[in-house]
């Protein structure tokens, strides 16, 4: 089994992720920012094109960072950081679903269509004329969870989840690219030191992130 990785905020979640459970993986590493992931050789095995993707032993290949991460954790159910019954599992997807819907897709979107446009353009249909309205709405919903976050140490509670990683890695990279974190949200803010403090997030960064200046 190999990690197909890369620098950016989504293979480093995958990255972190493993660490966090104590995961040995073989990593094989693609030039995201050359485009290799958009190559005919990369899409032939994941035809999404994005990064990371889980290539198994019998050379099928698993796209989508959160696919990924539920296959990990069933093969490898201890440390669990996605839930260890049912219930902790629903609770889990639910906010996985929430901080993705209306945070961190409205973010990448709001970079790969105003600071980004000039990686993205000739990789994906863009629509710059919609990145203030984007950002705004992520503004909104960051504001939203962090209202819900008082009194939490974690997004869902008072255990680390999947959810967080999704979250941490998404707003790590997005402070140096034009959407900083708010400062007056301070329930967020505190939850960002404590996730930082964790020796999984300087672990999961790219070598690329020194000579970038962004942290993926």
């Amino acid at each position: 089994m190999k990690l197909l990785s890369s620098f950016g905020p989504n293979p480093r979640m995958v990255r972190m992720f493993c660490i966090e459970k104590g995961i040995d993986i073989e990593t094989v590493e693609h030039d995201l920012l050359g485009g290799e992931n958009r190559a005919a050789a990369y899409t032939a095995k994941n035809p999404g094109g994005q990064m990371p993707a889980l290539e198994l032993d019998d050379g099928s290949v698993i796209g989508e960072t959160v696919a990924v991460c539920e296959y990990l954790e069933e093969k490898n159910p201890s440390n669990p950081l996605i839930g260890g019954n049912a219930e902790e599992r629903a609770e889990t997807r639910m906010w996985v679903r929430r901080v993705e819907l209306n945070i961190t897709e409205n973010m990448y979107n709001g970079f790969r269509y105003a600071e980004g446009i000039d990686i993205f353009r000739d990789r994906m249909l863009c629509f710059p004329e919609s990145a203030d309205s984007l950002k705004a709405k992520a503004k909104g919903a960051r504001e939203w969870l962090d209202n819900l976050m008082a009194g939490r140490d974690f997004v869902g509670g008072d255990k680390m989840t999947l959810a967080d990683l999704i979250l941490f890695c998404c707003l790590d990279f997005m402070n140096g690219v034009g959407q900083p974190l708010e400062a007056e949200l301070g329930n967020l803010s505190s939850w960002m030191d404590r996730m930082k403090g964790r020796a999984s997030a300087a672990a999961s960064l790219h070598p690329g992130a020194a000579e970038t200046g962004m942290q993926g």
